[in-house]
């Protein structure tokens, strides 16, 4: 169900990597070793971090008290309560001063600062200024911005392209993102275009094209152009997966198609 409040933004899948596409050097001697990134490894030793190669070869010291895999040719490593920026060389390439950072995507890292957030390219530069209550990484071109508790969006230049005035928003998905104002929900379009009115008690992201949305208690799920495809009706509803999606009606869970018809 949706959260009411945005969470805050952590580090939990920086540097998530698929467990079947893991690769991990064969050493030994480290009491952590992760997956290869960009043909180096985060290792831990007596509490610090540094990389190794593929051979296990220390390519980058052990001698940061916290570091993320490499991404997009850099990575984020703590030392001395700062974060900053190092290349595959180990050089210090964006100085360690922030209070956090997050890693590299599509050219710019979210970096935190006197408990603001903005972001910076691989140069240094501050992009997007250091403003902000909170932010959130690009998806589809945008990021999502918090400001005196309220949300909106910018581009990778720092525009604000979706102003900063709704209670809650979750990022971009399929060129729309779900809205909260005065307690409702909808979707909006880059542009900021309300294309599926903010009426529902909650709703979800969309899938195969669908979204489950939920009206006086009672979910059901609509289309991109916000027309109701399976009616609002049910106890509870999942989103389709190989279309069909598993549905609850008075105490009975099965599943529907797309039309809505009773599978089983």
């Amino acid at each position: 169900m949706k959260k009411l409040l945005k969470p805050p933004v952590i580090a939990l899948a920086l540097s998530s990597v698929s467990a079947l596409a893991c690769e991990k050097p064969q050493v030994t001697g480290y009491t952590s070793v992760d997956c290869l990134k960009d043909g180096l490894a985060k290792v831990k030793q007596n509490g610090k971090w540094g990389f190794i190669d593929k051979t296990g070869k220390v390519v980058i010291p052990i001698q940061y008290d916290n570091a993320w895999s490499f991404s997009d040719g850099l990575a984020t490593v703590k030392q001395n309560g700062k974060w900053g920026f190092i290349d595959k060389t180990g050089k210090v390439v964006i100085p360690i001063q922030y209070d956090w950072a997050l890693g590299f995507s599509d050219g710019l890292a979210e970096v935190r600062q006197n408990n603001k957030y903005g972001f910076v390219d691989k140069t240094g530069k501050v992009v997007i200024p250091i403003q902000y209550d909170n932010a959130w990484s690009f998806s589809d071109g945008l990021a999502e911005v918090r400001q005196n508790n309220k949300y909106g969006f910018v581009d990778k230049t720092g525009k604000v392209v979706i102003p900063i005035q709704y209670d809650n928003a979750w990022s971009f998905s399929d060129g729309l993102a779900e809205v909260r104002q005065n307690n409702k929900w909808g979707f909006i379009d880059k542009t900021g275009k309300v294309i599926i009115p903010i009426q529902y008690d909650d709703v979800e992201s969309f899938s195969e094209g669908l979204a489950k949305v939920k009206q006086n208690g009672k979910w059901g799920l609509i289309d991109k152009a916000g027309k109701v495809v399976i009616p609002v009706q049910y106890d509870n509803a999942w989103v389709f997966i190989d279309g069909k999606a598993k549905v609850q009606l008075n105490g009975e869970e099965f599943y529907i198609d797309e039309t809505g018809k009773r599978l089983n």
